[in-house]
């Protein structure tokens, strides 16, 4: 008889902040799944990397790994990353089948943590400015998928409607456009007495923290406009509720992934060269540093916190292809991780990530 075991597969920072708020995601899980073996490792930065993770649930006698990207939105490290990592690992280990299963996506459940977000941050503020005159900026990580991106403006809109704000706009942290500072200047143009900046992103960071400051800039240029910086997700109930019911739709057969706007799979607008680029993970280099006293010599400055996640019903990813690799940061890198191009890259409003301007 099999033993299930399930491995939640994060990103990794650099800061501890986000390492610790992981590791509280990975316990709630664990606490959701009691009758499971259930591990957590990243890709990069951090400690345990997923390898480690792996390690732990084949020594305990697991013979059946469900792998969940530990994701917001289906972007490159949970279409091509994650998997790449769990090839090999499947393949140097085939004693131990991995199953992997889709990102936390569009869904009732992250939907209700985000509007308790949004609602958490308004519920002090005083009545005189009502919902309609009131614009609600979400800000997502930003990829160079559009796939991914796109998906920030559908929760963007959801919460719009569903909340009843006036207005609603999108923006990104980085890589694509627009990004924080042109996003919420363009939104002071639109003439809402209130905005609420919202962080969709999982995790703290560094990028979490440089919306909030981007927030204040553009504030103190606009004193007739009150802004209001809204909590991110981080270990809402409904997220970890979320995370556990990916586990179980894996088992249930129900683990359906969108193929459909894959620019992988088919040619999206505007990315059709990189339909079938090979399947290559390009993190093997960082895995484990970065946190608790690793470095390297590489010139990151990812502190990225992300978002974009993806999966499919089996860690092959069923596509009759490989997956490019978008690491969403836009960095400057001191070695090549053969990123396919961003075709908007001289965009005006982005698409390179958020950094302080020196004074």
């Amino acid at each position: 008889m099999s033993k299930i075991g399930v491995m939640v597969c994060g990103h990794g920072s650099r800061d501890e902040g986000a390492v610790r708020e992981f590791e509280a995601v990975a316990r709630g899980i664990r606490e959701r799944l009691p009758h499971f073996d259930v591990e957590s490792g990243f890709l990069e930065f951090a400690r345990p990397i997923i390898r480690d993770g792996l390690d732990k649930l084949r020594g305990r006698g697991v013979t059946q790994c469900l792998a969940i990207p530990g994701m917001l939105f289906a972007a490159g490290h949970a279409k091509n990353d994650i998997p790449s990592v769990l090839n090999t690992y499947q393949a140097q280990h085939p004693e131990m089948s991995i199953d992997y299963g889709r990102e936390l996506a569009i869904d009732p459940k992250m939907l209700k943590a985000a509007s308790d977000r949004i609602e958490e941050a308004m519920s002090g503020l005083s009545d005189d400015v009502p919902r309609h005159e009131t614009l609600l900026m979400v800000v997502g990580r930003g990829a160079s998928d559009p796939d991914a991106n796109s998906n920030v403006a559908k929760v963007m809109r959801m919460l719009w409607e569903g909340l009843g704000f006036g207005w609603g706009e999108t923006c990104y942290s980085g890589v694509t456009f627009p990004l924080v500072e042109p996003g919420l200047e363009h939104a002071a143009r639109l003439g809402y007495r209130r905005i609420v900046v919202f962080p969709y992103f999982l995790f703290t960071g560094i990028l979490v923290k440089r919306i909030y400051d981007y927030t204040d800039q553009v504030a103190a240029r606009h004193p007739e406009i009150e802004f209001v910086k809204a909590p991110y997700l981080n270990d809402h109930p409904a997220v970890l509720d979320a995370f556990a019911e990916r586990v179980q739709e894996i088992l249930d057969g129900e683990n359906l992934m969108n193929c459909k706007l894959c620019k992988y799979r088919e040619q999206v607008l505007g990315f059709e060269a990189e339909v079938g680029l090979a399947q290559e993970s390009h993190h093997h280099h960082v895995e484990g540093v970065g946190t608790g006293g690793h470095s390297h010599d590489h010139d990151h400055g990812h502190d990225h916190d992300h978002g974009p996640g993806h999966g499919n019903g089996h860690h092959h990813h069923s596509h009759d292809h490989g997956h490019g690799h978008d690491h969403g940061h836009g960095h400057g890198h001191g070695h090549d991780h053969h990123h396919h191009p961003y075709p908007h890259a001289d965009h005006p409003l982005g698409p390179v990530s958020m950094k302080k301007k020196s004074a």
